[in-house]
């Protein structure tokens, strides 16, 4: 292992999601979640994580493909690119739709979202968090910058 390996994975390895978080809603404008459809991958943009109760939360409407596609696999791969790095995490979706502090959460952080149907008394307002997730930012040459697991 080189110095700079060696520098990287002791300083790097902790558990936590600061830069993972950072990472999705600060440095990008689009975060691509990739699920499987039968026996095929699919891939769609995201739009902005919400930190809440110290869990990473997303949000979609039940009747959308990927919806449907957590529902039977909730194993994801989330991946992003800012400048010449690129974060790649390998998690689960936990549908967690009847927490409605959670869903207050999302729909405070985004103006458009009671417009765009997400309300608390509709039942496709569909809000997952991140789990068991493996989270590895890296620099253009694939060398780990940041690992976090959470």
């Amino acid at each position: 292992m080189r110095p700079r390996e060696i520098f990287y994975l002791h300083l790097c390895y902790h558990i936590s999601m600061e830069k993972t978080f950072d990472f999705l809603k600060n440095q990008t404008q689009v975060n691509f979640v990739s699920t499987i459809n039968g026996d095929k991958p699919s891939c769609r943009p995201f739009g902005d994580p919400v930190l809440f109760d110290g869990k990473i939360y997303c949000m979609t409407n039940a009747n959308k493909n990927v919806a449907k596609q957590i529902a039977a696999n909730n194993n994801v791969c989330i991946v992003a690119l800012s400048g010449d790095n690129w974060i790649r995490i390998n998690c689960k979706l936990v549908d967690d739709s009847a927490n409605l502090e959670a869903k207050k959460a999302m729909i405070a952080e985004f103006e458009w979202a009671e417009a765009a149907g997400y309300t608390l008394d509709n039942p496709d307002f569909k809000i997952f968090y991140l789990a068991d997730a493996d989270s590895k930012i890296y620099d253009e040459e694939g060398n780990i910058l940041v690992a976090e697991n959470f």
